[in-house]
Parts: C-alpha cells; structure tokens; sequence
C-alpha cells in the first residue's frame, strides 16, 4: 500500500480567484510547487479533488477545465519530471445530490479503487471547511487547513503558509 497527499485545487494548488480556468489565470500558491516537489521526493502519490461547479452551473465547459488541468499537469512535469497521478474533479453544481461533491468523500473513494493507497499515512490539504470534512468522511489520517484567517476547524492542523505543511507530512 503507498501513502497519498490529496490537495484541493483553488486555493491550495492556485490563486484561487473564483472559477478559475482559463490558463492566463492560473497561478500557483505561494509554497505549494516546494511542497509538491517534497512530497513526492517522501514517496507520496499526488492526487488533485476538486469541486468544480463553475462546469455544472454552465460558466465554463468541461474541456476548459480538462484543458487548464493538462496545462497543469504539463508545466509540473516540465518543472519537476512528474505531475499528479491523478485528477478528480466533481463537475456538479452545489445543490446536486451527488456523491463525488466534497464534503462527500466519493472523489477519495474513487481513488482508494484506483490505487493501492494507505489512509492511514495519507493527508488531505484543503482551504475550506468542505476539504476536511472530505478527508475525514473518506477516512484520511491527517488533516490539514491551509487558511489565513485562523479559522475554527476539525482538521488535525490549521497552517497560515503552505511552507509550514512540510514539516507536518512525514
């Protein structure tokens, strides 16, 4: 079984300037390409989900977010030699009674069936409540809430820079 990190997109990954998807707008978060890069040289798989509502209330299609992610994808593997293993997305809108939309874990589920993936020395890294309750309904060991403004939390950790995640994931 292989340890995972699973980090939320807007907000953890980039800038998060609300339904972000075209290329020109996506820049990435102060400290996260130095923590992707330390967690996959710990032997961590890389995993992306992500609630994208934005497809399912028509303001932007599914291939401009399949097309943002490949860029993506691209630009750390040109940076790093690697990129996630993999992206999970929920395209449906907020009041859609799917089972994929966090804080639902169907997005950790579906990745506990593609890979071989140990919980209980995984971590979730989000920027919204939402994040953590994800990581904890899908049964992820560690926690943690990249956010700013310290706010009240279940997650393990609450972290104001993402320079201080390195130290948390062993």
């Amino acid at each position: 079984m292989q340890k995972a990190v699973f980090f939320d997109r807007d907000g953890v990954i980039n800038i998060d300037t609300e339904y972000v998807y075209k290329i020109e707008d996506f820049v990435y978060v102060d400290g996260f390409l130095d923590l992707f890069r330390s967690c996959k040289e710990k032997g961590f798989l890389l995993f992306v989900v992500t609630n994208q509502s934005g497809i399912g209330r028509g303001y932007y299609t599914l291939d401009d977010f399949l097309k943002l992610s490949a860029f993506m994808q691209s630009d750390l593997n040109t940076r790093f030699g690697f990129c996630f293993d993999k992206i999970y997305y929920c395209a449906h809108n907020a009041e859609s009674a799917c089972e994929c939309r966090k804080p639902k874990s169907g997005m950790i589920e579906q990745a506990l069936n593609d890979f071989d993936i140990d919980l209980s020395c995984s971590y979730i890294i989000g920027d919204k409540e939402s994040d953590i309750e994800a990581g904890i309904n899908g049964g992820i060991k560690t926690t943690i809430l990249f956010n700013r403004y310290n706010a009240k939390s279940k997650a393990d950790f609450i972290v104001d820079s993402l320079y201080k995640v390195n130290s948390i994931i062993n």
